[in-house]
């Protein structure tokens, strides 16, 4: 059993880790952390949490903590997972793990440094559903895929909420664009080459509130937006010559009714269909990562990865200023 620590009372981590934590077969939820004792107490009572420590680095100390989830600020993410794993604990962290791709290699190099896990939560990499995409396109199931279209928006104007604050690493890119980025990068085994893309920001807030970007994969593009201030929507398309697949709740698939992934043919005579309804990522994400460290072969979103990831939401910002492709 993994004995798991929250640094800080974060929504994500009180509506989507706590939970997973707590059902996992292979975790166990040990402490919360928080700047303020009272929070930390109160977090801990509601979730029937052993622990709770009054500032991060206590918990830190403890010896009754294997791994930390980190669902901070992003601003503060680096530092914090560099604190963690130099206290010698595995490291969950939300994503972005960075604002900037060239910053995730000091965490590399302490992960190497300390050999203990260090990885961003990129949930949607553990759904059954995406790795059902991933083998439908290795099976040649849409013949040549040529494009993938993509879109994930909601609509929040919170001037309090993190997303909406500049200096806290808020905007639409850093939230939500990496899902699209990284699920087509997962699914396809291949990563973007140059990028282009057109930035709206809040005129208030200083952030991005929609971004309409392009990616070159080189044998096949990608297209997708994002928007902070639209209507709710998520969907990703991957089209190919034999026909498309198209993933209904590809990023918040428990939010959803129908979690299907569904395979046309050419024609549209033919459709197969396939239901995730009931499966917790967060869970597959815990349970994943509990497995890898117990020993077995499981495959983890890599630190690597995530200089990937970044360098292509990087280059869209790039872009945006160039008016132009950006090699990434």
């Amino acid at each position: 059993m993994i004995r798991w620590g929250i640094l800080s009372t974060a929504k994500i981590a009180r509506e989507h880790l706590v939970p997973a934590i707590q059902q996992a077969r292979n975790g166990t939820l040990q402490a919360v952390a928080s700047r303020h004792q009272d929070k930390a107490d109160a977090f801990a009572r509601q979730f029937g949490i052993p622990e709770a420590f009054g500032s991060y680095e206590a918990m830190l100390a403890s010896d009754s903590i294997d791994a930390v989830y980190v669902p901070l600020p992003t601003s503060q993410h680096v530092e914090w997972s560099l604190k963690a794993l130099a206290a010698g604990k595995h490291v969950l962290c939300e994503k972005p793990i960075s604002l900037h791709a060239k910053e995730i290699e000091p965490i590399i190099a302490e992960r190497n440094r300390t050999g203990l896990l260090a990885s961003e939560a990129f949930m949607v990499t553990y759904h059954p559903q995406w790795h059902k995409v991933r083998a439908l396109l290795a099976d040649g199931a849409i013949g040549t895929l040529r494009h993938i279209q993509g879109a994930f928006t909601y609509f929040n104007v919170d001037p309090s909420n993190m997303r909406n604050q500049l200096e806290l690493g808020g905007g639409g890119l850093p939230d939500i664009g990496v899902y699209p980025t990284v699920t087509a990068r997962f699914a396809t085994g291949k990563d973007p080459v140059r990028a282009r893309a057109s930035i709206i920001r809040d005129p208030n807030f200083g952030i991005d509130i929609y971004a309409n970007c392009q990616y070159d994969f080189g044998s096949f593009d990608m297209t997708f937006y994002c928007g902070t201030q639209l209507a709710a929507r998520q969907v990703m398309v991957f089209h190919g010559d034999k026909g498309f697949i198209e993933v209904t709740a590809p990023f918040n698939a428990d939010l959803y009714e129908a979690v299907d992934v569904c395979l046309y043919n050419a024609s549209h005579s033919e459709v197969q269909r396939w239901n995730f309804r009931g499966i917790n990522q967060y869970r597959e994400e815990i349970e994943t990562i509990g497995d890898h460290l117990a020993g077995k072969t499981k495959e983890i979103f890599s630190l690597e990865s995530s200089v990937i990831n970044q360098a292509a939401i990087d280059a869209l910002y790039e872009a945006d200023l160039t008016d132009g492709w950006v090699t990434i």
